[in-house]
């Protein structure tokens, strides 16, 4: 009987719980009706905020003169540079420069065995010797001949054979000169020299190898003047000059600008483009840059007249479209637009799409901005009780 008793209390305790969960529900939807939206925020019968602006953030559309310039990229070179070059095959027996290292024009940098080389030299000094002694003897026959020929002793024919022998002896001691010559040539070809002041780039040989005629022993690079070699497209080359200035930002360097000059510029385009090499020189006096650097710049056009431009911070994009905010007749009215040229100096853009006359753009970047919102420009004196607008200013 008590076990019954405990029962019949526990579904009675079980039944008024659910009655007070029941209640409560009730009692909560009532007060979320009463509430509004339940987020604290106004009711939907409530007016949205007005957005107030200050006049400082508003720009209009203003004819500018924009500031043109022309991109232009890639390494940055040495404008002189040589490679040395043996004139004679053999055996390097010194190389005194290293990669790194300056030299002066002229300076020797190396020397090539010149062992073979002396000997053949003294080999057509012997020849020359002995066809200068053919000579002189031939010159004597030739001499007693013609002295005979007119004491009437020999004949006309013999006379002839005699001045034959001396006219093959004289060519014979001029070619035996000339070996001697190439000879002397050769010996001096083998000390090698720096054909121009600068910086040693690169070392192709090491002593003791063996090099054959015409073969790179040393390059020399004159890091005095550095040179851009810049592919521009074809339409802009008319409006280049020689002497144009070039501001140019070198990869390494952090914000720290270089001065160039447009040196030359290529007649011809380049097979399978468009565009054209143009030459940009720059000044290394200090020797800063080496060659290999990446530069990137641009060159200075003649200005054009004004167009209509807007500041750059007012247009903005997304998903590959371009749009301002205006105020138009109390609400915020978003314009899509096409821009043009950008001058990031000036700050400005060229805006192509017309807009209506005197219209108000918001000059800076506010988040949150929905199309349609009610918004005005506040006076100056009443700033002190504007409301901030959306985003917390520009972002």
């Amino acid at each position: 009987m008590a076990m019954k008793i405990t029962r019949r209390r526990l579904i009675g305790a079980f039944v008024a719980l659910l009655v007070a969960a029941g209640i409560g529900v009730a009692v909560s939807q009532r007060l979320g009706k009463a509430g509004g939206n339940g987020e604290g925020g106004p009711g939907k019968g409530e007016p949205p905020v007005t957005l107030q602006f200050a006049p400082a953030d508003l720009a209009r559309v203003e004819p500018k003169e924009l500031g043109r310039w022309l991109p232009v990229s890639g390494a940055v070179q040495p404008s002189r540079s040589a490679v040395v070059k043996a004139k004679v095959a053999g055996e390097v027996r010194a190389l005194t420069v290293r990669e790194g290292e300056a030299v002066k024009a002229g300076q020797v940098i190396g020397r090539i065995d010149t062992a073979d080389l002396e000997a053949r030299l003294i080999e057509r000094q012997g020849a020359l010797e002995s066809a200068r002694a053919q000579l002189a003897l031939a010159e004597k026959t030739r001499t007693t001949n013609q002295t005979l020929l007119k004491q009437n002793f020999i004949s006309q024919n013999a006379f002839d054979n005699s001045e034959s022998s001396f006219n093959v002896a004289r060519g014979g001691a001029k070619s035996a000169e000339a070996q001697v010559q190439i000879a002397r040539n050769a010996l001096k070809d083998a000390v090698l020299t720096a054909p121009l002041a600068g910086i040693v780039a690169k070392r192709h040989v090491q002593a003791g190898e063996k090099v054959n005629f015409d073969t790179p022993v040393v390059t020399v690079v004159d890091l005095g003047t550095l040179e851009l070699n810049a592919m521009v497209p074809a339409v802009d080359v008319p409006e280049l000059r020689l002497g144009m200035p070039v501001d140019l930002a070198i990869d390494g360097f952090g914000e720290r600008r270089f001065s160039g000059r447009v040196e030359r510029i290529n007649p011809a385009t380049e097979p399978g483009t468009r565009a054209i090499v143009v030459y940009v020189g720059i000044p290394n006096v200090d020797g800063t840059l080496k060659g290999g650097m990446f530069a990137t710049g641009r060159i200075a056009l003649a200005a054009a007249p004004p167009v209509p431009t807007l500041p750059a911070a007012a247009v903005r994009t997304e998903a590959g479209q371009s749009f301002v905010w205006t105020i138009d007749d109390g609400k915020l009215v978003r314009r899509v637009v096409v821009t043009g040229r950008r001058d990031d100096e000036a700050g400005r853009v060229e805006i192509k799409t017309a807009l209506p006359a005197g219209a108000q753009v918001l000059a800076a970047r506010f988040d949150n901005l929905k199309e349609g919102a009610p918004a005005m420009v506040k006076a100056p004196a009443s700033s002190t009780n504007a409301t901030t607008p959306p985003g917390g200013g520009a972002g």
